[in-house]
């Protein structure tokens, strides 16, 4: 097997490996990342604190109407008792009903205002408890998904690993330090193949006799544009 060969099998597993834990590196972040249902449960928090001064709003024009509404019997009561003679007092009587009666008014509008206000709160609130468990069941079932991927890709990056070691057993060390800086230095793509005269990987044309100088088992040959050791069958 030529020394080519032997890393670009290398190169492949390790390829592989790579892919792998990233996407496990993305599972990870999806899974610990809380942050739409915190905003979601943040809006449910807000509704819910307004829909509360809502109906606190409402509770306090009840009883300003039924206060007011008091009032006016009481006031009426007195004006009609007989007991007041006096014609003035008598005036002054029903002037003061009359204005508590127009104030009533006023009061039985806020009144309706805040049961406005208290409805429109509560379908807020409602719609956002709604979005909140939907947000909570699309997630569940995303990372009952996300764990099952997960685990598979594990099993998968265990098997690779043997696959690894199988293939770096036939590779001496001298070349496996090359192919490690070049892993370093090539984002993880140290050997490429040769694709109709060209480096695959950078594209770059090579000569013929580069193009026939790496179909050989003698050595490694590198692209002189990127430096990857390129692979021909």
């Amino acid at each position: 097997m030529s020394a080519a060969l032997g890393l670009y099998r290398l190169q492949l597993v390790d390829s592989r490996m790579d892919a792998i834990r990233t996407r496990l590196d993305g599972i990870r972040q999806i899974l610990e990342n809380d942050d739409e249902l915190l905003l979601v449960r943040g809006q449910v928090a807000e509704t819910e604190a307004i829909y509360k001064l809502a109906l606190n709003k409402l509770k306090q024009a009840e009883v300003e109407v039924k206060n007011q509404r008091i009032k006016i019997e009481q006031s009426e009561a007195k004006l009609y008792s007989g007991t007041v003679k006096n014609p003035k007092e008598l005036q002054d009587l029903q002037n003061e009903s009359a204005s508590l009666k127009r104030y009533l008014e006023t009061l039985e509008e806020r009144q309706l205002e805040a049961m406005l206000e208290v409805d429109t709160t509560e379908e807020k609130n409602q719609v956002a408890k709604n979005k909140l468990q939907k947000v909570k069941s699309r997630l569940a079932e995303q990372n009952v998904t996300l764990s099952s991927e997960q685990d598979e890709l594990s099993k998968d990056l265990e098997r690779l690993d043997s696959e690894r070691q199988a293939a770096l057993d036939p590779l001496e060390a001298d070349l496996l330090i090359i192919y490690d800086h070049l892993r370093q230095q090539r984002r993880g793509l140290a050997v490429a193949e040769v694709s109709d005269g060209a480096c695959a990987a950078c594209g770059a044309t090579l000569t013929p006799s580069l193009n026939q100088s790496a179909r050989t088992a003698a050595k490694i040959y590198n692209c002189p544009t990127c430096g990857r050791i390129l692979f021909a069958n």
